[in-house]
């Protein structure tokens, strides 16, 4: 009987991007250097597959510095840390590797900027998440406020309404941010922002190619981690820009086929986080139960390499 017709297409940029590839080099060259184990506070990203495998290799995950011994290096993962977390490690004289992407790094810098010029920080982001505790922890506890929504901008309690400044979690959607940017300026006229949109390449990127991809799919599925951030902004993004079926998958054998029954045109991305390797795991589960025809949807290349910390290129 002969498989039905399906046309994959398929969101370029998606996958990887550079700070990802940077930290995932950061412990597999840090296990090089010093040899296992490694340990990790946190998970260098929001991937189950990547964080096994270099499990697998002699890197040891933990959620606190407390839990690594003095003796062994320890890396930060891709998301930043509070400033008290590379403190805490000097004062143990431990040697630390600070995987930080650097567009992190760079809102890091800016809210620092802003609080020496006597600005209160405001940061659009989720609460808990990894990036915004690191965030929210270079500066004085008070000192950054957090709002996730519109609705939160209406009740912030904020020191001074002339003395303010924003900054953005790297990873979240365009668009709803630019709603809350939007609140905030109707709130507070004088609210310093950055120069450019704090939202990292690599989200922006994937978005814009889920948006070009989305009214052409019957369904769309997001190969990434449930608590990848830009992984789940990218299937919010895809419902709202026409897919009437938009879900997360960590791996093919999370796709739900009931659910794609009837189906002739199938979207898949990544989050930035999420490795080739899974994304051809599903493009051929689909091969299996189709005749696919695969069509490249891109909007953009991606050339952005960051260098690893001098500590790595030095010899041990």
């Amino acid at each position: 009987m002969p498989q039905p017709a399906l046309t994959l297409y398929l969101a370029a940029p998606r996958g990887f991007c550079a700070g990802v590839d940077r930290a995932i080099k950061i412990v597999e060259m840090a296990l090089d250097k010093w040899g296992a184990p490694v340990f990790v506070r946190h998970e260098i990203v929001h991937n189950k597959f990547v964080v096994d495998g270099l499990r697998d290799k002699g890197a040891i995950f933990v959620e606190e510095l407390d839990e690594c011994p003095d003796d062994r290096p320890v890396i930060f993962s891709a998301h930043g840390v509070p400033k008290s977390v590379p403190n805490a490690a000097k004062a143990r004289e431990m040697i630390y590797v600070d995987a930080t992407c650097p567009l992190v790094s760079k809102v890091h810098i800016e809210a620092q900027r802003h609080a020496d010029n006597g600005l209160q920080m405001i940061m659009i982001g989720h609460a808990g998440h990894p990036e915004t505790v690191g965030t929210m922890g270079q500066l004085p506890e008070g000192e950054v406020l957090l709002v996730e929504t519109v609705e939160d901008v209406a009740t912030v309690d904020v020191r001074d309404p002339d003395k303010l400044a924003f900054v953005t979690q790297t990873t979240l959607s365009v668009d709803d941010t630019a709603d809350i940017v939007a609140a905030l300026q109707s709130r507070f006229p004088a609210i310093v922002g950055p120069h450019k949109e704090d939202i990292c390449y690599a989200t922006t990127n994937r978005q814009e190619a889920v948006k070009a991809m989305a009214p052409k799919c019957d369904a769309m599925l997001v190969v990434g981690a449930p608590n990848s951030s830009n992984s789940k902004r990218l299937v919010e993004v895809g419902a709202r820009a026409g897919c009437n079926y938009a879900q997360l998958v960590q791996r093919a054998t999370d796709i739900d086929w009931r659910a794609l029954d009837g189906i002739t045109s199938m979207g898949i991305t990544a989050g930035a986080s999420a490795p080739e390797v899974l994304i051809n795991e599903v493009i051929d589960a689909f091969r299996d139960r189709y005749d696919v025809t695969v069509e490249m949807v891109e909007t953009a290349v991606e050339n952005v390499e960051f260098k690893v910390p001098r500590v790595l290129r030095e010899p041990a």
